[in-house]
């Protein structure tokens, strides 16, 4: 079975942890990456606008950032594939104007950035599709 560590530097809602660690792991076992490992980070906005100008040059929050522990593309995949970094600020706002709640937009966010992880990108309405489906489908676990 796959490894999910979240770990929580800014306090998350009861229950959030272990329905996203539950949910990451179905969702990595069904992509054959049962023997992987992924470490969730939830932060706050002015954390993740740190790292976004530290790695990315932009001065903004933003919802999710993926840093993967090896060259997506490389055929070698590593045992930890890397982090994901999830703002619970923003997740929270966009749970709100979309009239979800956090917790589905954390696991949207979560396999988003999984995605990510494994070099894909969404530069194209096609390229999107991947995105859509492993957020659509961590929804289901």
């Amino acid at each position: 079975m796959a490894r999910v560590e979240v770990v929580p530097q800014k306090r998350p809602p009861r229950g959030l942890r272990p329905r996203l660690r539950r949910a990451l792991q179905r969702l990595m076992d069904e992509l054959e990456l049962g023997d992987r490992e992924v470490t969730v980070i939830l932060c706050s906005d002015r954390r993740i606008r740190e790292l976004k100008r530290a790695h990315w040059g932009e001065d903004a929050a933003t919802d999710v950032l993926s840093f993967p522990t090896y060259e997506p593309g490389d055929p070698f995949l590593p045992p930890h594939l890397g982090d994901v970094w999830i703002s619970l600020d923003t997740a929270q706002r966009q749970a709100r104007e979309q009239g979800h709640a956090l917790e589905d937009e954390v696991l949207t966010l979560a396999a988003h950035g999984l995605w990510h992880l494994l070099g894909h990108d969404h530069t194209t309405e096609e390229a999107w599709r991947g995105f859509r489906n492993v957020q659509r489908r961590i929804l289901e676990l």
